[in-house]
């Protein structure tokens, strides 16, 4: 039946066509954007995912941020504690010269003693963004033993969020720590002080009647003078002459120092292993930063190939939308003529 009031053609051709405009716009959009998933109207579920994965995303490159901050730290004061085993192998070379009888003791103490300065600078000058790990204070109410560098941010299943870090322990690498450089306290592996004379209460030679002497080497030694304490940073040789105390003093300095030294290394083995792990870690962020990356695209990127294709497809399909609504409007025309 042909009508002038209902006209079903062109009713059905305006709802195909409008469909199609639809479908364009929305085609149209993700061609422009990059993105099959712009906003939660797309698909509520795929854009709340891809919303936390790079927001997460984000607290990775500031992880990445604080290893990179945390690797130049570490690697500053791993080259001061590699050049502090320089010098204090050199103190130890010159108090074994100094053990040899009839040597200058006092000339000897004069190259140490600029060694023992070159020590103190180098803890001064082991600094990056404020901070010295080697050289401290202890008695700072701020002070915190243990360094942190952030190291990674997960998130669990229930959705909760952590940090992990890599600690550094201060009291394993410091050198000197200024409020505790006396004998009473803990201090650093140069400024601890350590008694000039250790008291073998077992050797032959003790007299437990008789605790203030000690007889070393047929030699009565007054303990109240002779327990005096030095450091590494403080010792001083230049006194010590070729008597059987002065000797065992400078024995027991270098026993210290080669103690000394081996804290050293193991304080710069400890850091070179933190070192090796912040680089290990900065490679996994990096990694795993790509990997959400390309995780997140999967869920919204668009296919621009598919969308390019779909495009040219629907631009025909409006076309035909098109023509077919003006033969449809046409129909009216051709009832008119039946009046003529």
């Amino acid at each position: 039946m042909s009508s002038l009031m209902t006209n079903s053609a062109a009713m059905t051709a305006l709802q195909t066509l409008s469909a199609t405009n639809k479908q364009m716009d929305i085609t149209q959009n993700r061609i422009s954007t990059g993105y099959r998933v712009s906003d939660a109207a797309d698909n509520a579920a795929y854009w709340s995912i891809a919303t936390t994965m790079r927001s997460d995303n984000k607290a990775l490159g500031a992880v990445q941020d604080a290893l990179g901050l945390g690797a130049a730290t570490v690697d500053v004061m791993y080259t001061a504690l590699n050049s502090t085993v320089d010098v204090v192998s050199e103190i130890k070379a010159k108090l074994t010269a100094a053990a040899q009888p009839g040597v200058d003791r006092g000339k000897i103490q004069s190259e140490i003693t600029e060694l023992q300065q070159q020590l103190k600078n180098i803890g001064a000058s082991a600094v990056f963004n404020g901070q010295n790990w080697l050289s401290v204070d202890s008695g700072d109410a701020d002070y915190n033993s243990t360094r942190q560098t952030v190291a990674s941010f997960t998130r669990n299943s229930d959705g909760n969020v952590s940090l992990q870090t890599i600690d550094v322990s201060l009291d394993a690498i410091k050198i000197f720590d200024v409020a505790t450089g006396n004998a009473a306290g803990a201090q650093g592996i140069l400024d601890k002080a350590i008694a000039e004379i250790e008291v073998d209460t077992a050797a032959a030679g003790y007299d437990a009647n008789d605790p203030t002497t000690w007889t070393y080497v047929d030699v009565t030694i007054d303990l109240a003078d002779s327990d005096t304490f030095f450091s590494i940073a403080t010792l001083d040789i230049s006194e010590l002459e070729d008597d059987a105390l002065s000797l065992a003093r400078l024995n027991n300095m270098l026993q210290a120092v080669d103690a000394a030294l081996g804290d050293i290394t193991d304080a710069a083995t400890n850091l070179g292993a933190i070192k090796n792990r912040i680089g290990l870690q900065q490679d996994f962020v990096a990694a795993l930063k790509d990997s959400i990356d390309r995780g997140v695209g999967q869920l919204v990127d668009a296919d621009m190939n598919a969308e390019s294709t779909r495009l040219q497809a629907l631009q025909v399909q409006q076309q035909l939308g098109i023509q077919a609504l003006s033969i449809a409007n046409g129909n009216s025309q051709n009832i008119l003529s039946l009046f003529r």
